[in-house]
């Protein structure tokens, strides 16, 4: 038994991370300052005597005990992320200052939850980790891009001058139960949409491709790469190299919810990657792993889980 940090705990991916660990049979510290987070997501966990939950903004300093960390806290949807940046942007680069602050003192192995962002609208196509990045440093969405880029110079850094043992990953696009209804990803917007028989909110030309993986995909990745040999930093893509364009994804979805709702076509928003595709080649050397739930049947999930929320 391992006592876990986990920042952001009580979100998407937080809360799913939370679960494996806790089934893992770690002892798990929740930190979240409920920004994005939500408390029903990790509602069935409290009382478990292995789950403690802090409320806490990782922009502030930590001081507690434990022996890995998990550093998830940032929102990751444009809507939430562009509705304070200069929050999000310290979120990303004071978070990490603190927590590899906190690691560097009880000598634990942290991980960083990077994304796909870091490579902004790619010229590389699929995108390897050894690609640098094609992003707007000045745009709207580059509190987010800008913010997960510097907080993995911060991790490489604390790496190179403290020796500290890091892990970095880079996130492509994931989905799943928990997500939330109304954080403007494509996955959730299209699910949503049907389910209350709106139009289906088309950007572009809907051309424009995405890769999805399944959020149990992602976690057990989380994981492998938590546990991988000492040395092994990564940055490591994960996501599902399978490609979409947005009207294939309209297509499942509309096939799986029914009803009659149409494609509403609008204008691509500022910044708007056309391509996002993972590479995973390193995670398939070096972890053995690679996503294995087709995204028909991670949408069949998704789609019962928004039913239940939205009650539709």
């Amino acid at each position: 038994m391992r006592k876990v940090l986990v920042t952001g705990g009580s979100g998407f991916l937080g809360s799913h991370l939370c679960d494996r660990l806790i089934k893992d049979g770690h002892d798990v510290l929740c930190v979240d300052n409920f920004f994005t987070g939500s408390k029903t997501n990790i509602a069935h966990l409290i009382g478990h005597p292995y789950f403690e939950l802090m409320r806490h903004d990782v922009t502030f300093p930590l001081y507690v005990e434990v022996d890995r960390i998990f550093n998830l806290a940032c929102p990751a949807s444009p809507i939430h992320y562009q509705h304070d940046p200069v929050q999000t942007t310290k979120t990303s680069v004071h978070g990490a200052i603190n927590m590899l602050g906190l690691a560097k003192r009880v000598k634990a192995r942290i991980f960083q939850a990077s994304t796909s962002e870091v490579y902004g609208d790619p010229e590389m196509h699929p995108q390897q980790e050894s690609y640098w990045g094609r992003v707007n440093p000045i745009g709207p969405r580059s509190c987010y891009d800008e913010g997960k880029r510097c907080a993995e110079t911060l991790f490489f850094d604390y790496q190179r001058q403290h020796n500290l043992d890091i892990k970095v990953v880079r996130i492509f696009n994931t989905y799943g139960p928990r997500m939330h209804p109304n954080d403007g990803r494509v996955v959730s917007n299209f699910i949503v949409q049907a389910l209350k028989g709106d139009d289906i909110t088309i950007y572009g030309d809907g051309r424009q491709t995405r890769s999805f993986c399944y959020v149990d995909d992602m976690i057990e990745g989380f994981v492998r790469m938590m546990d991988s040999e000492p040395g092994f930093t990564g940055p490591v893509n994960m996501g599902n190299p399978g490609e979409f364009t947005m009207l294939e994804l309209a297509e499942n979805v509309l096939k799986l919810v029914g009803g009659k709702s149409k494609l509403a076509f609008h204008p691509l928003p500022t910044d708007d990657p056309k391509q996002r595709q993972p590479d995973i080649t390193l995670a398939k050397e070096k972890l053995g792993w690679e996503p294995k739930v087709a995204l028909e049947d991670g949408l069949k999930e998704t789609v019962a889980y928004f039913r239940k929320t939205l009650n539709v």
